[in-house]
């Protein structure tokens, strides 16, 4: 990691033209998939974690969109 990786990492990065469309197609296929979890799986910690984690890859997603695009 390098000064440039940090600051990137830690700088606000304004939406630009076309983000705000990929975010949303984003969190729209992720919900489909929460919806499957969460009407084939009982409740439950695996349950929990397996939201939990497709929350994780939406967040990772946007910000790999808006440091890198």
């Amino acid at each position: 990691m390098d000064a440039t990786d940090i600051e990137n990492r830690f700088t606000y990065h304004a939406p630009k033209e076309g983000w705000p469309q990929k975010y949303e197609a984003l969190r729209n296929g992720v919900k489909d998939i929460a919806k499957m979890i969460d009407s084939y799986c009982q409740e439950s910690r695996e349950k929990s974690l397996a939201i939990t984690h497709l929350e994780e890859a939406v967040f990772w997603a946007n910000a790999s969109i808006a440091r890198h695009a």
